[in-house]
């Protein structure tokens, strides 16, 4: 039975909000789109001076596409790859323009709260057919909307984690606000002539951060006298290597070998095994403080970037009943497949409305936000999710139960995580597939190059070598990321 003239609660206008309005027009469904901004791609835009690295061709939803085509939008080039200010101008502003989605955008709303009207968290009886409740503030005015359903795609950007290596902020890491930023600076542009000539460490190994320290290095070799020191959690940073030339994703990939390359050749310091506990700050600068269980060290530096990853904030949800994964605050069926202690693989099998379904009927959670802590989300990974997210809203359970997406392989993964059966899990955190049960999409998504050929225990084809010479664990988890950047 499909379900239309629904409203459904859209919160956030960003690329994964309005591709779930327009999967919801598709379905009949009608759309209130939530952006505490005052423009869509709020965030976006906080990093337009960033390239992606992945092209058009990963970045654009086919509903959205088809809408803008009967536009006369002319589609940019597949392999090229954009900023994020390109991608805002080429496609989210043009597509928040058309006038049938451009009537369901409400901006400088910002949702403060959500609940069942008359229902607080504890009462059940009645309780799914009963209105959401959606709180916001639009101006100065608090305001009051009632809609069906409600899915949450408003993103981490305004939660980066702080730079404390326990997940609290350092000591004094409040106080000396003036001296850190957060995410990916405009090095090189805007804040040009806050890190020139400057000690600057960056604190971090995933994309922004080794993004972070490749523009730092192109202004030390316009301006000499800027140092630089990345700071590494861990002892060794070879994981932020990644895939290298593996890596279907190639800027993607380009990024590890870079920041390899600049380490190599002594572009930049290296202190691994920095756990940030206290800053200070005098006039010498900030004064960074690390301790260990056994060891500390410190620095001296004028600034601190922190590209520790993003979380999610619930606190307007915090009267839905919500069940989420304890350490990454992801829906617990997601936790398995992008937990970053299990593996390194930075590919996810496609997901929808199964995987993300909460207690509370009729609420879901899409986008980089539905991957909780975790840093592996892609945008194609989001608009897989609205489509089966709205399909499930409508009533068509055949096609939100459907896969339609194919992502592409990072290269390297890194599992030696085994089942109670003692057979190995895949590397991307699933159990492996058995070639006589799986489906097309499945077979053309072995994690590290196609899936296994003949063995049911094997994940792909690098694990069934490994395992028809009588290795254990995940064999493509063999290949160290320095050989496969090789």
């Amino acid at each position: 039975m499909k379900n239309t003239n629904q409203t459904i609660a859209i919160i956030g206008a960003g690329p994964v909000g309005l591709a779930a309005a327009v999967r919801a027009m598709e379905r009949g469904l009608v759309p209130i789109i939530f952006e505490k901004g005052s423009v869509v791609g709020q965030a976006i835009r906080q990093w337009q001076h960033v390239r992606m690295f992945s092209p058009w061709q990963y970045n654009i939803d086919s509903a959205c596409r088809q809408l803008l085509l009967a536009s006369g939008w002319q589609e940019p080039a597949a392999e090229t790859f954009p900023t994020g200010g390109d991608f805002v101008a080429g496609y989210l502003a043009p597509l928040a323009e058309l006038p049938e989605l451009k009537k369901h955008l409400l901006f400088s709303s910002k949702v403060t709260a959500i609940s069942r009207v008359g229902y607080d968290k504890l009462k059940t009886p009645g309780r799914n057919s009963t209105p959401f409740e959606i709180r916001y503030q639009k101006d100065a005015e608090e305001k009051v909307l009632l809609v069906d359903a409600v899915l949450d795609a408003s993103g981490t950007w305004d939660s980066p984690n702080p730079a404390g290596a326990n997940g609290l902020p350092a000591i004094g890491e409040k106080q000396a606000a003036a001296r850190i930023s957060y995410g990916m600076p405009d090095i090189l542009g805007t804040k040009r002539n806050r890190y020139a000539g400057k000690r600057v460490a960056v604190l971090g190994m995933g994309h922004s951060a080794t993004g972070n320290l490749i523009d730092l290095v192109a202004l030390k070799k316009q301006v000499p006298d800027t140092s630089i020191v990345w700071l590494v959690r861990g002892e060794d940073p070879s994981r932020a290597f990644g895939g290298g030339a593996n890596d279907q994703l190639a800027a993607r990939g380009a990024l590890g070998v870079e920041i390899r390359k600049l380490l190599e050749e002594g572009d930049l310091s290296l202190k691994a095994g920095f756990r940030l506990s206290h800053i200070s700050e005098d006039n010498t600068g900030l004064q960074l403080q690390s301790e260990g269980i056994s060891t500390s060290q410190q620095i001296s530096v004028d600034e601190l970037i922190v590209s520790t990853g993003f979380r999610p904030d619930f606190s307007f949800a915090s009267e839905i009943r919500l069940l989420l994964d304890p350490a990454l605050e992801c829906p617990p069926a997601l936790a398995p497949l992008i937990d970053p202690n299990e593996h390194s693989c930075g590919t996810v099998r496609p997901h929808g409305a199964a995987e993300l379904a909460q207690p509370e009927q009729g609420f879901y959670i899409a986008g980089m936000k539905s991957y909780g802590r975790a840093p592996t989300f892609l945008t194609l990974t989001g608009y897989e999710q609205v489509r089966s997210i709205l399909a499930e809203i409508a009533g068509d359970k055949e096609a939100a139960a459907r896969v339609e997406l194919r992502l592409p392989e990072t290269g390297v993964c890194s599992s030696d995580r085994v089942t109670e059966t003692g057979k190995a899990s895949s590397c991307c955190g699933a159990p492996a597939i058995s070639p006589d049960t799986a489906t097309e999409t499945e077979k053309a998504s072995g994690c590290c190059g196609g899936p296994a050929i003949q063995r049911k225990d094997a994940c792909c084809v690098k694990d069934e070598v490994a395992k028809d010479q009588g290795k254990a664990g995940c064999g493509c988890g063999t290949t160290s990321p320095q050989e496969a950047v090789a």
